[in-house]
């Protein structure tokens, strides 16, 4: 366990050093997933926890709780050595490894490879500036890792909210309600690959209406909704959105579904069927689905 705490550390510490600069290109993300794949041993759920950290820049506050966190698991020689050899093999391992990945392990190493003050302050300052006074008693990232992988929706709205300094006048529970819905109206809208401007409306129209929000924020809502759009995991959403509604309002939600869908002119054989292994996952009945998709006039269903 100490040691794939230790591993854990490292992989957080290396995608905290590339976040220093407060961005991670689309080139730098997929490097940066290629080396810590190679990090040993790492199951599923805790990849999904090092891909919650590649999601977002690393805050200052955590970065300082990452470091400190990886100087207490590599206090003795034998464990400093064990971190060393871990980075060996992810460098070492099959694949092309670029020099900015070996500039980031080397960072590492080298704070690692002694026990100077001076060179943990070093990778400290490279990773957080000088505001430690930030990080007191700041929650791990962890603790949000069931909804990163639940209801991805629902963590950005609250992160970017949080971020924003924004309040809703609305409860926790009905805001994962809405990120849920959000999600399931993305992926009908992304089934044409990018939503077009119709789409858009026609999802803030619903979000806006169902839970009472501003036009800019239900707009803004929508927004988050469609970011992630590729990265929506169906079946979760589909499940959770299941478990969060009552039957009534699932058969509400269809017509919510056939309106984004027919939004630019006409609901596509591949929308429709989205929407009905939407409610096929509802446990709806397939009679329930086909009234909510005959309440389309004809014209407007391909």
């Amino acid at each position: 366990m100490a040691d794939n705490d230790l591993i854990m550390t490292l992989g957080k510490v290396i995608i905290a050093a590339a976040w220093a600069d407060g961005e991670i290109t689309d080139e730098e993300d997929s490097c940066l997933k290629d080396l810590i794949w190679r990090l040993p041993d790492v199951s599923a759920r805790q990849w999904n926890e090092l891909d919650l950290y590649l999601d977002a820049p690393v805050t200052a506050a955590e970065r300082e709780q990452l470091v400190a966190r990886l100087r207490e698991l590599t206090a003795s020689a034998e464990q400093r050595d064990l971190a060393l050899r871990k980075l060996d093999e992810m460098v070492a391992a099959d694949g092309v490894v670029s020099d900015a990945e070996r500039a980031i392990v080397a960072q590492v190493q080298e704070a690692l490879a002694t026990a100077d003050v001076g060179v943990w302050g070093g990778l400290s300052r490279l990773l957080i500036g000088r505001r430690a006074a930030a990080t007191a008693g700041a929650p791990g990232r962890e603790a949000y890792l069931d909804d990163f992988v639940r209801n991805r929706v629902y963590y950005k709205l609250r992160q970017r909210l949080a971020a924003e300094n924004v309040t809703w006048d609305i409860s926790d529970a009905e805001l994962r309600r809405l990120g849920l819905a959000g999600g399931l109206l993305a992926l009908v809208a992304h089934v044409s690959d990018e939503a077009a401007g119709e789409e858009r409306t026609a999802m803030e129209r619903a979000l806006a209406a169902a839970w009472g929000l501003s036009p800019e924020s239900a707009a803004f809502a929508v927004e988050v909704a469609l970011a992630d759009g590729d990265r929506l995991d169906f079946y979760r959403l589909v499940r959770e959105f299941s478990a969060a509604t009552t039957p009534d309002e699932q058969r509400r939600f269809l017509d919510a579904l056939f309106a984004v869908a027919a939004a630019d002119g006409a609901a596509s054989f591949e929308e429709t069927e989205q929407i009905r292994l939407i409610a096929q996952g509802l446990k709806l009945s397939h009679q329930e689905f086909i009234d909510a998709k005959m309440k389309l006039p004809p014209e407007r269903r391909k």
